[in-house]
């Protein structure tokens, strides 16, 4: 207990800047959704381009995206088939969504940077990519559940900037090119502009909680799958090659476990509403998730992690 208190005062600076999201939301009438923008388009592949230039790549270290895209569509399936017999309303169609991706960007990079220092940030930005992979192709899917088509998804992949940002990265970090000094200042301020924007736009998300909506099972079942699932599998991971094959360092454990713990992620909220499958009540479940996740995420990271 002690130790998550120390992680948590450590975390503070973060939850005072979702608090000015907050404030600058209820009496600034300040939107996220238009910070979100900014953010998708222009931050956040600065951001994925830095870190995987400054990661040290291997063949294993570059399959990192796609080792959590696969266990992101493992836990995002089979708490589909829970979801279609025990929910019992549209919503299930976005469990695969809520449990399988999180909030791995706004929220866990600046967590990753204050862990992990700029070296451990490389190595879970590259776990993050995972999430956004399947968030916008096969969580996308399962969601859609047939009204729309497989084209539609991979189009919708094709789009994503930050995507081109990390294979652009890679191809020059493995000839060798770095970033020129010069331009090193600019990255920290995007960097930094991540951060503080990120965290906002969750406290500006929380304006518009307004409690659950409709079906508890969906929330309880997505709590689950979120907050002990996920985790368990990346632990089980963790333990599983250490004590085998040992691909990966430790490094690589504790950014995916980071990965495991984050919240539901913001998009889930868009995506459900886009497909019209219970916008309110996959609102209400995000928003609960994050409040949770301030006070989870030091609690776990203390136990598991020895921080």
């Amino acid at each position: 207990m002690t130790a998550a208190l120390a992680l948590l005062y450590k975390l503070l600076p973060l939850y005072v800047t979702v608090a000015l999201g907050w404030v600058a939301g209820r009496f600034l009438q300040a939107s996220g959704s238009h910070i979100a923008g900014i953010m998708m388009y222009i931050i956040t592949p600065s951001v994925v381009f830095s870190g995987v230039m400054n990661a040290p790549l291997s063949p294993e270290v570059i399959l990192l995206p796609f080792l959590t895209l696969g266990l992101c569509t493992l836990i995002g399936y089979g708490h589909l088939l829970i979801a279609r017999r025990w929910v019992g309303d549209a919503s299930a169609s976005v469990i695969p969504l809520a449990v399988g991706t999180g909030n791995t960007g706004y929220l866990g990079v600046p967590v990753a940077l204050l862990l992990f220092g700029e070296q451990g940030l490389s190595i879970y930005i590259l776990c993050m990519l995972g999430t956004t992979l399947y968030e916008n192709s096969v969580g996308f899917y399962l969601a859609a559940r047939g009204r729309y088509q497989v084209r539609d998804c991979l189009i919708k992949v094709a789009r994503l900037p930050s995507l081109y940002a990390f294979f652009l990265a890679v191809a020059l970090n493995l000839a060798g090119i770095g970033i020129p000094m010069i331009a090193e200042p600019l990255f920290d301020n995007l960097r930094g502009a991540y951060s503080v924007f990120g965290m906002m736009i969750i406290g500006m998300s929380i304006l518009s909680f307004r409690g659950l909506a409709g079906n508890l099972r969906f929330t309880a079942l997505a709590f689950f799958g979120k907050f002990v699932v996920w985790p368990a599998v990346a632990l089980l991971f963790w333990w599983l090659d250490s004590h085998g094959p040992q691909i990966y360092s430790t490094a690589v454990y504790q950014a995916l476990f980071l990965v495991s713990i984050t919240p539901i992620a913001a998009n889930t909220v868009v995506i459900a509403t886009l497909l019209d499958l219970a916008p309110s009540q996959v609102a209400g479940t995000a928003l609960l998730s994050t409040v949770v996740a301030l006070f989870s995420i030091p609690l776990m990271i203390a136990l598991f992690m020895g921080a």
